[in-house]
């Protein structure tokens, strides 16, 4: 393993000086190199403590600091025991895409921003995926849409069919060749999950955007099933096209619902615990 890079300078961007690193967060990315370089995979183990602190010249504090960045980055698992020590992890999409979307919380992101990039992308995925289904998928995605279908009409059903229509796409991006594009995809996925259904609980039933949803899915299918990648080009784009208008309107109308005085049952019931907290208990 190579020594880390713990050089004391802090470098600048423009007038603004970057945040020092602290000295584990220096490890933890020369150790992150090290993975990289030797091509290590899930399972492989990395050097003991005591090896880790001889390496680097750092107090034990400082190793297991370095090594809890990796833990909570997905990245290992930490074992206790005679056998136990840092076992490397192929980290899951979600921690990445929590943090993305953590970050673009506070840019005001809204949705047709994010259909700027999904009509783009879920065409080019859709058309990845032609030829590569198996029939498992394809049950799965039969299942997906039967229940969708069997959706009441009751607001938890109603939210429970919105994760059911994005899961199908989910279903799609599992399946593709690309990583990049997979997560991507996924990601704006989880994006909508966070605009559109939490939103969804405020504003009456869209039965023509149910309708749509499970028309355009009918068809997908059955073009994929054709292997008829021109057809599920058009029909992604136009479903993506229906999509963001419904997801306009959807907006509009979550802007009208926010006028409602805070006495409206429905908005009652999707506030936060944090608005009852005495103003005194509120950080300054």
């Amino acid at each position: 393993m190579a020594q880390a890079p713990v050089s004391k300078t802090v470098s600048t961007t423009g007038s603004a000086a970057k945040r020092r690193p602290k000295l584990a967060e220096l490890i933890s990315d020369d150790i992150k190199r090290w993975i990289a370089a030797e091509s290590l995979g899930e399972g492989d183990r990395l050097p003991n403590e005591k090896a880790l602190m001889e390496l680097y010249g750092s107090a034990k504090a400082t190793v297991r600091e370095a090594l809890k960045i990796l833990e909570v980055e997905g990245l290992i698992t930490l074992k206790t025991g005679p056998k136990g020590g840092a076992v490397i992890n192929q980290p899951g999409m979600e921690p990445a895409s929590r943090m993305l979307r953590n970050f673009l919380h506070f840019q005001q992101l809204d949705g047709k921003q994010v259909y700027q990039l999904r009509k783009l992308l879920e065409v080019e995925l859709a058309a990845s995926v032609v030829g590569k289904l198996t029939e498992h998928d394809f049950q799965q995605l039969e299942a997906n849409m039967s229940a969708c279908a069997c959706c009441a009409s009751d607001a938890e059903d109603h939210r429970h069919q919105r994760f059911l229509e994005l899961e199908f796409h989910q279903l799609l991006a599992r399946v593709c060749p690309n990583p990049l594009l997979t997560f991507m995809c996924q990601f704006l996925n989880d994006m909508l999950r966070d605009l559109v259904v939490i939103k969804k609980a405020y504003v009456p039933e869209r039965k023509q955007f149910d309708h749509a949803n499970q028309d355009y899915h009918r068809q997908l299918v059955d073009a994929y099933r054709a292997e008829d990648i021109q057809r599920v080009r058009q029909v992604m784009a136009e479903h993506m096209a229906d999509a963001e208008h419904h997801m306009s309107a959807l907006e509009a109308e979550m802007a009208a619902q926010m006028l409602i005085s805070n006495d409206s049952p429905n908005i009652q019931n999707h506030r936060s615990k944090l608005h009852d907290l005495p103003t005194e208990n509120l950080s300054v």
